[in-house]
């Protein structure tokens, strides 16, 4: 479906800077240095906000494992570039959100898999109900209380409303 409506506001922006402070706060309890090592292109504005708030050296990568919003399962392939070693490194994997689970855990064992790092988080806005489970330490503000779908601040609907500086629900 290409028409959809935005409707409530879930997350107004004042709440995105709230979440991201807390999840920051938490992080530089935990961390002397790390690697972070975004999700896109969802996880671009959660990164650009997190990162200017750890006090702790950060080096920087990117992955990739598109999907389709709402959907359940998630079989496309992984693209990990792996620009740095993260061997025997502490890794925070950052996305805008964690929804259905899946694309996480299948990028944690990826990397758990192939690269053998020291440690992997997830570090996120928020979290669908019940999806904390993904087989990392898990960084979050907020947890749902329900599956509506959203977007805004990197989630998307047909590749749109990313930039939004809010999270809404979108009725289809």
């Amino acid at each position: 479906m290409t028409d959809a409506t935005i409707s409530d506001v879930v997350l107004s922006a004042d709440d995105i800077r709230t979440g991201v402070a807390q999840v920051a706060a938490r992080l530089n309890e935990r961390y002397d240095s790390a690697v972070v090592i975004t999700v896109v292109p969802g996880g671009i504005l959660h990164t650009a906000d997190l990162v200017r708030q750890l006090d702790f050296d950060v080096a920087m990568d990117y992955i990739s494992c598109p999907h389709t919003p709402g959907a359940r399962n998630n079989a496309s392939p992984i693209v990990y570039h792996a620009n740095i070693d993260i061997t025997g490194r502490d890794v925070i994997v950052v996305d805008d959100a964690i929804e259905s689970g899946g694309t996480m855990k299948r990028l944690i064992e990826f990397l758990a898999t192939n690269y053998s790092p020291a440690s992997l988080a997830v570090a996120v806005l928020f979290v669908k109900p019940g999806r904390v489970d993904v087989g990392a330490e898990a960084f979050y503000a907020y947890e749902m209380d329900s599956d509506d779908l959203l977007v805004g601040y990197g989630l998307p609907w047909n590749d749109l409303h990313r930039n939004r500086p809010n999270v809404s629900k979108l009725l289809r």
